[in-house]
């Protein structure tokens, strides 16, 4: 029989008069590994939180909760946890926000180190779904001048002894800098010489927001395809990416799903299971403004045509439509930024822009059809004041230009619609936002 070693932390001690009980975890799975042991070979620092090293033989388990056990012939402590201080105890579940107070040691807990197994996996299926569908990963800067989004909501990019002397071109790279809200104007450079690209990486937002639904800094999806005059094209994708990865996330971390479904939002399993066997349904903007409007509940926000959807609007509409995912097509053109394509539709005119709405969440993912043709383009950036500053995306109108489109996923909130993880801040290791920046 075959001698093996298994390292990994101390869930729990157990010592009996003839027999040492350990499980020990090393974070591949939510399943522990039982030990048993003699009990000459127990150690003071044998306890909760230590990390060891088990030389031993691999035998049947006779308990019906496992199949296999390992019989301890060396106990090795490599590592030693003072358990009075240590801010978690064995079978104690604390809330989430007790954890968050602790970003360095909150992974050792069942319920953050389930999520971020589910994180990884979840990581892995996007990056398949985008490969085995022909697309091309970019790796868009972080870096950057433009202002993706016109809010404003931009970090500015100093060095440390950076200082402003007038009449002096004192920046680093000579124009500010910013970290980016967005990667998607550098994938349309990119989809000039690829049909299909995506990227997946940190955005940041400098919104003096401490809601549930806001961080400062976050992962994003970003996809853009050539050649496509359709925003069903564009629906089509983002449906089929939640639907793909959301299923190979449940196939490859049941137990770590279903830890969230058990012990934090109950009623989400029902909800996900409704939302993987049903088709996504579409209503253009304007029919979800008349449903709201009929609505008999009183909104915080009252809706009007040519107004933002609201948090509370976006979950009422999901709730409306039998809590199925809602695309929400075809905004008011003031609404939404100068690269959206104009449907030259008339009095209420809008563009090809939408929004996947998800229930318990609101808005997941947001896309359109770019505006491709030039002196569309061209004569909005002048009315903005932006056309110098984007002299080089009207270029890209100039040489070769195919019509495009294209749309962005929040990594975070997909996380929060599949887990039910009501704040934001329990799905990311190492949360930043508003006064607080932990490690």
């Amino acid at each position: 029989m075959l001698v093996l070693i298994s390292q990994g932390w101390v869930r729990s001690v157990r010592s009996q008069k003839q027999v040492l009980f350990l499980h020990i975890n090393d974070g591949s799975s939510l399943e522990s590994l039982q030990v048993v042991a003699d009990p000459s070979l127990e150690h003071r620092d044998l306890t909760f939180g230590s990390a060891v090293e088990v030389q031993g033989k691999l035998v049947k388990s006779l308990h019906r909760m496992q199949n296999v056990e390992l019989k301890a012939e060396n106990i090795r402590v490599v590592g030693p946890c003072d358990t009075l201080r240590f801010p978690f105890k064995p079978r104690e579940r604390q809330p989430l926000e007790y954890s968050r107070q602790f970003p360095h040691l909150r992974c050792r807990t069942n319920t953050l180190s389930s999520l971020l197994r589910v994180r990884s996996e979840a990581t892995a299926a996007i990056s398949s779904f985008f490969k085995d569908n022909g697309y091309v990963h970019v790796h868009t800067p972080i870096i950057t001048s433009n202002d993706c989004e016109g809010a404003g909501e931009l970090f500015h990019v100093r060095t440390s002894n950076e200082v402003h002397e007038p009449g002096e071109n004192s920046h680093f790279f000579n124009v500010p800098a910013f970290l980016t809200v967005s990667g998607q104007l550098h994938l349309e450079v990119m989809a000039g010489a690829f049909t299909r690209v995506f990227t997946f990486g940190p955005t940041f937002r400098a919104e003096n927001s401490q809601s549930r639904r806001h961080l400062a800094e976050f992962y994003m999806v970003e996809a853009e395809m050539s050649f496509t005059e359709s925003l069903q094209d564009i629906i089509q994708v983002m449906e089929d990416l939640f639907k793909t990865v959301t299923s190979i996330v449940l196939s490859k971390c049941p137990q770590d799903v279903e830890l969230f479904h058990k012990y934090v939002s109950p009623a989400q399993k029902g909800r996900l299971e409704q939302m993987l066997k049903n088709k996504f349904i579409t209503i253009p903007y304007t029919e979800a403004v008349e449903i709201l409007k009929q609505a008999p509940q009183t909104f915080t926000f009252q809706p009007k045509w040519g107004k933002d959807l609201q948090t509370e609007h976006e979950k009422y509409l999901v709730n409306h439509c039998g809590e199925v995912p809602v695309f929400v097509v075809n905004y008011p053109y003031d609404l939404k930024p100068f690269y959206m394509r104009d449907n030259e539709d008339g009095p209420q005119h809008t563009v090809a822009a939408v929004d996947l709405l998800v229930p318990g969440i609101g808005e997941l993912c947001g896309g359109s059809l770019r505006e491709e043709r030039l002196h569309f383009l061209q004569s909005r950036l002048e009315r903005l004041g932006l056309a110098d500053a984007y002299q080089w995306y009207l270029d890209l109108r100039q040489f070769g230009s195919a019509p495009h489109g294209g749309f962005g996923m929040g990594f975070e909130r997909y996380l929060q619609c599949i887990l039910g993880v009501d704040n934001i801040k329990d799905v990311i290791p190492f949360p930043r936002f508003p006064h607080s920046c932990l490690l």
